[in-house]
């Protein structure tokens, strides 16, 4: 449920449907192809070109477990979040802290890539640490002070996956911690600069 690739359709969806109030500009249509475009681009596109992988023996499993196996998912991946971030931005207009938001995402996933090759960075919290990021660029974007009704579940459901993640021997403490302040990094501090610096 919280695998890294489902993580910018549930953002989208969320700024969409959940806050639509404060996005007078979104409509049915609009929020459709934003949705569908963003589950198209970012989660079927680089599942089948790893499910293709898994078939043909260069890649064992869904999970890449073998960190050495990365690196041909992780381009597709990335060819993905780059289309969704010029759908977002140059065809639908999106917000500007939407358009921050897709473009930091996947600043985020080139650099778990390339971490990757040294250090096995948690991606599952990158990508969770960049839709808190998000949340908060789309609090700053619209002057509102956030409550704490969805940071807080969206901070719960981290510290959860990161102690899972832990518990399954998948990452260690720090590979988890550091994944997602990896993803709040490039998603909420680019907007700040430019909101506040530029």
């Amino acid at each position: 449920m919280l695998y890294p690739l489902f993580i910018p359709t549930y953002g989208v969806a969320l700024f969409c449907y959940v806050f639509s109030v404060y996005l007078r500009f979104v409509s049915l249509g609009w929020s459709l192809v934003a949705v569908i475009g963003t589950l198209v681009l970012t989660c079927v596109l680089p599942i089948t070109a790893i499910g293709i992988m898994i078939r043909s023996g260069k890649v064992s499993d869904i999970e890449i477990t073998d960190s050495t196996q990365r690196t041909m998912p992780y381009i597709y991946t990335i060819f993905g979040f780059s289309c969704w971030s010029y759908l977002m931005i140059t065809i639908l207009h999106a917000p500007r802290f939407m358009g921050w938001v897709a473009v930091g995402a996947t600043v985020a996933l080139g650099l778990v890539a390339l971490i990757n090759r040294w250090w096995k960075i948690s991606a599952h919290l990158t990508g969770m640490g960049g839709l808190f990021g998000g949340l908060m660029s789309f609090y700053l974007g619209i002057g509102m002070m956030p409550s704490w009704g969805m940071p807080g579940l969206l901070l719960t459901l981290s510290l959860l996956l990161m102690y899972a993640r832990v518990r399954v021997n998948a990452h260690t403490p720090a590979q988890v911690c550091v994944g997602w302040l990896l993803g709040i990094t490039c998603t909420f501090i680019p907007y700040c600069i430019y909101q506040y610096v530029v």
